[in-house]
């Protein structure tokens, strides 16, 4: 059975920074492409960024390039986001998701697990 775990959410100041870690139990965590997603209130999840099985390959949505970094410890099964410069619009819930595939875009449909979310606020 596929677990993940989002972690490391909190409130912070417009400006400031946040890791958000997910601790996946995936046998062979490292088959896999992972995902970070988002939700805002009354907004659809959105894509904010993917990373293939070895870390080689990742990809942003133009909001969050730049200022977001998505990377991945296949010994720990874990893929972080660390999240710099940091905008009230952040402010959402983020999901860590695991692709079906070593590559996955940012199509929602290309991921088959998905975490129960960590919530980002962020003060202006």
């Amino acid at each position: 059975q596929v677990q993940l775990v989002e972690s490391g959410g909190g409130l912070v100041q417009a400006g400031g920074s946040l890791r958000l870690s997910c601790a996946a139990s995936v046998r062979t965590f490292s088959s896999y492409a992972m995902g970070w997603f988002r939700q805002a209130p009354d907004k659809e999840r959105e894509f904010v960024a993917r990373i293939s099985w070895s870390g080689g390959i990742t990809g942003y949505s133009d909001s969050v390039k730049g200022r977001f970094t998505i990377s991945r410890d296949n010994a720990k099964n874990t893929v972080y986001l660390q999240m710099n410069s940091l905008k009230p619009e952040d402010t959402a819930v983020y999901y860590c998701a695991k692709g079906r595939t070593m590559i996955a875009s940012g199509r929602i449909n290309e991921y088959d697990y998905w975490g129960q979310g960590t919530q980002v606020t962020v003060s202006s």
